[in-house]
């Protein structure tokens, strides 16, 4: 893999419950609306699972993710393709954190504090539909 070994690691407050953290990182139709405007692959199924494997794009570039680990406070992401490295979400009562490392071109930092505003942006605007 080219690039550079890069590592992040954010923690934001969210005006959301741990139950809701949980499903908004977890069932994919939530995943879809706050990654927007990245685009998942079709077919996934409608709550990831360990060993779930999907695809992300933003723009061109694909990155390939296969869940590794999951619990009721966490889950862990395999990364390859555009990334090889992790992505650990962690999360409780009023509070997510977003754990980002890996060999790659890109700006992990940057797309990791995008992720965490669109996500806290979306649990903040939730119920207003």
């Amino acid at each position: 893999m080219f690039g550079n070994y890069q590592h992040s690691e954010l923690r934001i407050e969210v005006d959301a419950t741990k139950n809701g953290l949980r499903e908004s990182l977890t069932e994919t139709a939530q995943l879809r609306q706050w990654l927007w405007p990245q685009r998942l692959s079709s077919g996934m199924p409608g709550q990831l699972q360990i060993d779930t494997s999907f695809s992300s794009w933003s723009g061109p570039i694909e990155v390939q993710h296969r869940v590794s680990r999951l619990s009721s406070s966490g889950i862990q992401f395999v990364l390859s393709k555009g990334i090889d490295g992790f992505h650990e979400w962690s999360w409780g009562e009023g509070w997510v954190q977003s754990r980002l490392e890996g060999i790659t071109l890109l700006p992990l930092s940057l797309g990791q504090t995008l992720a965490l505003v669109r996500l806290q942006f979306f649990l903040n605007h939730k119920g207003d539909s």
